[in-house]
């Protein structure tokens, strides 16, 4: 006896195809970052040398980045004005913003930290005759004056709550008679490629984004000072989200690991190199600036391709210490500020060798670990989505 078809049909397993997943927005966007694209953004910002403040070469700085920005479709582009007076007399800068202090002069390190293990010397270089090229020497010859400062900062506004915003900086003033390839052409850099991915006009997010390239970090962070003393009671307003984080990038480049014995370091990025997350366990806002750093090392562990993220609590002097008491304030950075740097761990810091020729692609991908790092992250908390 012959079995009816539909027996004989239901007899034979059909397979079900699953619901075509929709593309990860958040992969999509990390995805647009590229090495060379990044590495280019640093090389063009070392055309101006170590962009020290109250110069010719930094205000051309300013001008360049402005009209990168512009040229991204970030919205509402602006500068940021305050007037800088030098105290007291004439004295190398650097001691506000990153310090000149030799590493052997204390066991203490900044932010709450100590070293540990092998130190080498480390400060500021004033002597522009450590700088072989004469180039590069005569660029960076002109000195500061005081007078007026000017910072861009330029935003993607959010499109369903338009009013809280995410700040995301980095300083684009340097010093040491180089060209601040690092400190922080880097920082500098990956900022500008975030703005550039966000700007597309088929990326939305529910929140704002505000990024921004201080000046006058070298002498005491007097730019994201005078940012919080102009904008802070503004928050809320038609010229001023809320604060909801502020995320900083200072030095991204190099994690060569502790120096030898001899006070020299390994010539290679390291195999265990990583991208620091720090807050300050000291401040105000600890306890929120804890959980935005383990969200961005969670991001990290989800989105950057080559490098891990690291998470400490001894954030010190960078452009996110004066946010720290009015929301929740992250540095991302190569290596812990106070207890590896302050140790000599870079021995490009305020150099005249802090050139772009001086870092390999393994330390450049090192600061674009960075950047996926802080992408990710950001894409999440500001809802963002490609149309």
């Amino acid at each position: 006896m012959r079995r009816p078809l539909v027996m004989l049909l239901a007899a034979v397993a059909i397979p079900t195809v699953a619901p075509a997943q929709a593309p990860d927005p958040i992969s999509q966007l990390v995805g647009r970052l590229d090495l060379e694209q990044y590495k280019a953004t640093i090389k063009e910002l070392t055309r101006f040398g170590d962009r020290r403040q109250g110069t010719d070469r930094n205000r051309a700085a300013v001008s360049w980045i402005e009209a990168q920005l512009r040229s991204y479709g970030c919205s509402d582009v602006q500068r940021l004005k305050y007037d800088y007076q030098p105290p007291g007399p004439p004295s190398p800068e650097g001691r506000g913003g990153q310090g000149v202090r030799p590493a052997r002069d204390t066991t203490r390190a900044a932010g709450g930290g100590r070293y540990r293990g092998v130190r080498a010397r480390t400060g500021v270089n004033n002597d522009s005759l450590k700088q072989p090229d004469a180039r590069l020497r005569a660029l960076n010859a002109p000195p500061s004056t005081p007078g007026g400062r000017e910072e861009v900062y330029c935003t993607k506004i959010g499109a369903t709550h338009p009013g809280e915003m995410y700040i995301v900086g980095a300083h684009m003033d340097g010093i040491g008679w180089g060209e601040a390839a690092n400190d922080d052409g880097s920082g500098t850099a990956l900022v500008m490629e975030l703005a550039r991915i966000f700007s597309a006009p088929e990326v939305r997010t529910d929140r704002s984004i505000r990024f921004i390239l201080w000046n006058n970090e070298e002498t005491g962070l007097n730019g994201s000072r005078a940012y919080v003393e102009q904008r802070q009671a503004l928050q809320g307003s038609a010229e001023e989200p809320k604060w909801l984080g502020m995320i900083q990038h200072d030095m991204m480049l190099f994690d060569h690991g502790m120096p030898r014995t001899d006070g020299t370091l390994s010539p290679e990025q390291r195999p265990e190199a990583d991208v620091n997350i720090e807050f300050q366990g000291s401040a105000k806002f600890a306890a929120q600036a804890q959980q935005l750093a383990w969200t961005f090392q969670a991001a990290n562990e989800k989105y950057a391709i080559d490098y891990p993220a690291s998470v400490g609590s001894h954030m010190t002097n960078t452009d996110s210490a004066p946010f720290q008491d009015l929301v929740a304030a992250i540095s991302l950075r190569e290596n812990e500020r106070g207890a590896h740097i302050g140790a000599g761990w870079d021995p490009n810091w305020h150099q005249p060798t802090d050139l772009y020729a001086t870092y390999s692609d393994k330390d450049f991908r090192l600061g674009l670990n960075a950047a996926q790092t802080t992408l990710a992250a950001l894409a999440g908390l500001v809802g963002a989505t490609i149309k």
